[in-house]
């Protein structure tokens, strides 16, 4: 099933003026996504952040070592606040010691070590280092506890609603789970905010003390993509899962593929979600194709209008073959009063695709309106009435 994320709208503004202006009444046939082996997953453009293509992406599931991935977030946001710096020397407590890790990936820490952040960083984002996430924590917190509650904290900020980690190394535990949008939200996150960080993400080989470690997401060697990151997970509980993400023309794409049955399942799924985004989709600015916006009416303003520009409405994400379908509506508001403030929102643009609300851009006055003489506000005050007496759209915009 292909679903859009739909952008939060704007208040909800008066319908004064309305232009549709469909390019096309056509549609062309969009090829389905691949059918993907895997209890939840889910294909997102970076750029607009829309949801392309998912299934149960909002199934809590165990995150396993998905959970890394806010654990390098965290500690990325730390260094750079300045709260810690990469060459601190971290002295390896017995909590962080690699002999606590059976059967599991890590570092191979011994109590003792004095280890720097950054070994320590390449060691959970390459190695895998459940050893290292503890060490870590324990840096920048002082206690796991206090770390995790930076970890959740930081969740709800970015706005992961179904998580809850109740550890830094992603481990089973039956209160710590995630889903796939959550994963994906974070992933958006950590390549916007913290592009040093993720750049540690791309590394294939991690050596310390001697001991040589891959980095396991098999598709940084695929030579048909450009994969840069980012993190897979493994536990019992949660199976094989992957976070990917890869840049090609320009353009970015998030695939997370959740619970699939080995390494090489999750591969491939993951492979298959980022091809097809490339083949069929594109992000663009939505522009008004220099149509003029009309001047607004303000009442009891002087002036009695005001000009307006279009404000930044950021970028969408629409099939290839069905760009020239896309649609706008212009609306403004036709209860505004004066004053108003240069840069103030007056109205809107709502644009469309198969009558899906993608993508809101506002619009703006481009200079102050002060309050009119009497004279002029008396005028105002018979018109008004007259006016909206004619008028079926007179709703105040929500403040």
């Amino acid at each position: 099933m292909i679903k859009t994320t739909i952008l939060k709208h704007l208040s909800l503004f008066t319908l004064c003026t309305m232009i549709s202006l469909p390019f096309s009444a056509s549609a062309d046939v969009l090829p389905s996504p691949p059918v993907i082996d895997a209890k939840a997953w889910l294909l997102m453009s970076y750029e607009s952040g829309q949801v392309i293509a998912s299934f149960k992406e909002n199934e809590p599931l165990a995150p396993a070592s998905l959970t890394k991935i806010m654990t390098s977030y965290v500690v990325g946001k730390e260094i750079n606040a300045g709260h810690i710096n990469n060459d601190d020397l971290v002295i390896i407590s017995e909590n962080a010691w690699g002999k606590k890790f059976p059967g599991s990936s890590k570092m191979f820490l011994n109590i003792g070590d004095n280890v720097t952040v950054d070994q320590l960083n390449k060691g959970v984002i390459i190695s895998s280092g459940n050893d290292a996430t503890v060490a870590l924590a324990e840096h920048v917190a002082g206690h796991q506890a206090a770390f995790i509650e930076m970890m959740n904290r930081q969740a709800e900020v970015i706005g992961m609603q179904n998580t809850y980690f109740t550890n830094p190394h992603g481990l089973d535990a039956d209160e710590q789970f995630t889903t796939a949008y959550d994963m994906a939200i974070l992933t958006r996150a950590l390549i916007k905010d913290l592009p040093v960080m993720y750049g540690l993400f791309k590394e294939k080989s991690f050596t310390f003390q001697d001991i040589k470690q891959g980095n396991r997401n098999g598709l940084l060697w695929d030579t048909t993509l450009n994969v840069d990151g980012v993190k897979t997970g493994h536990t019992s509980k949660a199976g094989y899962s992957l976070v990917s993400s890869a840049e090609q023309s320009g353009q970015r794409f998030i695939a997370v593929v959740m619970g699939t049955k080995s390494t090489g399942t999750r591969r491939s799924e993951s492979k298959k979600l980022l091809t097809w985004g490339f083949r069929f989709y594109q992000d663009l600015t939505p522009t008004f194709d220099g149509k003029e916006l009309e001047p607004v009416k303000v009442w009891y303003g002087s002036p009695s209008k005001v000009s307006v520009e279009l404000g930044d409405g950021g970028v969408i994400t629409v099939p290839r073959r069905q760009r020239k379908n896309l649609e706008h509506k212009v609306f403004y508001n036709s209860n505004l009063e004066a004053p108003i403030s240069k840069g103030a929102q007056v109205g809107k643009i709502e644009w469309y695709l198969d009558e899906e609300i993608l993508i809101v851009q506002p619009i703006l006055a481009l200079e102050d309106v002060v309050e009119a003489p009497w004279y002029g506000a008396a005028v105002d005050t018979v018109w008004r009435p007259i006016s909206q007496w004619f008028s079926t759209q007179n709703w105040e915009p929500k403040k």
